[in-house]
């Protein structure tokens, strides 16, 4: 069973005191794309081979916001309970959720690594190729060795492609904001997917998710009672979501929706 840790300065020590020998892999996971899946993969990999449990450390929230002190906003793809349950069908131990905030903006490389790996008992760390660390993000990979005084082993995960394309959570951003979804399943492995709260009339969207663009969509509609193929509509507000058919009464409460294809052109979509 895999167990969620919210890290922050006042219970460090405390988690420090627990820690054993773990491989951790790295990053903000925020989508868990494929390229997120590599890195996580090949830390799993690291952590059979040295017969240690392994863990993953994520930032929230993200850490663009906390630096840019609230002017920069950004869409999130997967809530923290979605990624919980995705990290542990991926076989993780433990994921440390590390709280963002100025102070520990403000440590320098060689203070993180101390205190947030070396620390928790990290031996081998796992990142993608463009991974960042400590103030200003001015420590890297390539220092990392030597910033935990040549006691964590370092595995860089380079970039995974598509046509050419870096995956990254920032280029699927940019295919919700325009619409094309459908592109997505080729950068996630599977539709995009929002949670909500369906009363019988209007949709409520959970926090955390980012829905497309205004504009008409094919979607399925997933139940713990079945799941149902239809079209919605987002309004040009971006938050409003309209059925274009009917939805089964017995649907109420929690539905998933996998946004499959973009039907119509975005920003052009009024509800009335």
């Amino acid at each position: 069973m895999m167990k969620t840790i919210h890290l922050n300065h006042s219970n460090l020590e405390e988690w420090q005191k627990k820690a054993s020998p773990t491989v951790m892999a790295l990053g903000c996971f925020d989508g868990l794309h494929y390229g997120h899946c590599a890195v996580i993969n090949t830390a799993y990999q690291k952590a059979n081979e040295k017969q240690v449990p392994l863990s993953v450390m994520s930032f929230f929230p993200h850490p663009k916001t906390v630096i840019s002190k609230g002017k920069v906003h950004v869409h999130y793809l997967m809530p923290l309970a979605e990624k919980e349950a995705k990290l542990r069908e991926m076989g993780v131990d433990t994921f440390y959720i590390v709280e963002f905030n100025r102070e520990f903006a403000g440590l320098s490389p060689e203070q993180f690594v101390g205190e947030y790996l070396n620390g928790l008992g990290v031996v081998h760390a796992v990142a993608g190729f463009d991974f960042t660390y400590g103030s200003r993000g001015s420590g890297n990979l390539e220092r990392l060795k030597q910033d935990s005084c040549g006691r964590i082993d370092v595995t860089k995960v380079e970039k995974v492609e598509l046509r050419g394309e870096k995956i990254s959570s920032t280029c699927i951003r940019e295919r919700l904001i325009k619409g094309k979804v459908s592109e997505l399943l080729e950068f996630l492995g599977q539709y995009y997917k929002t949670e909500c709260e369906w009363n019988g009339e209007t949709f409520r969207l959970y926090p955390y998710y980012t829905l497309p663009a205004p504009g008409r969509y094919e979607v399925t509609l997933n139940h713990r009672s079945g799941s149902f193929n239809r079209e919605i509509i987002i309004a040009n507000d971006g938050k409003t979501l309209q059925c274009t058919g009917d939805i089964p009464l017995f649907l109420k409460g929690k539905l998933t929706i996998d946004w499959k294809k973009e039907i119509s052109e975005s920003r052009k979509v009024r509800i009335s």
